[in-house]
């Protein structure tokens, strides 16, 4: 189990820098005529696989897609989803929060 929560949390911490950079990215490239930009379907991706945490503080601090609302749901939905999976996980090695 204890390998099972590090995989898992290596792999949150390492999909959000990667969902962070992408929103850095993606709204970087954003005005530019022509420039290739990051499908919606990849950002939204990511934070669905991981990296919620990434996408939601990349979001925020590059202001990009925030009035979409569908990225709001997807991102606060995985939010919830990986730290309930998180908890479970910690809980399951003894550790109280």
């Amino acid at each position: 189990m204890k390998v099972l929560t590090l995989i898992y949390f290596i792999n949150v911490a390492l999909l959000s820098l990667v969902a962070f950079a992408l929103y850095g990215k993606d709204k970087a490239v954003a005005g530019r005529n022509g420039a290739m930009r990051i499908r919606e379907s990849v950002l939204l991706g990511v934070a669905t696989c991981g990296g919620a945490l990434g996408a939601f503080f990349g979001r925020t601090v590059f202001r990009h897609k925030t009035q979409k609302i569908y990225f709001s749901i997807v991102i606060y939905t995985s939010l919830i989803l990986q730290g309930a999976v998180a908890a479970f996980l910690l809980a399951a090695l003894g550790v109280s929060l």
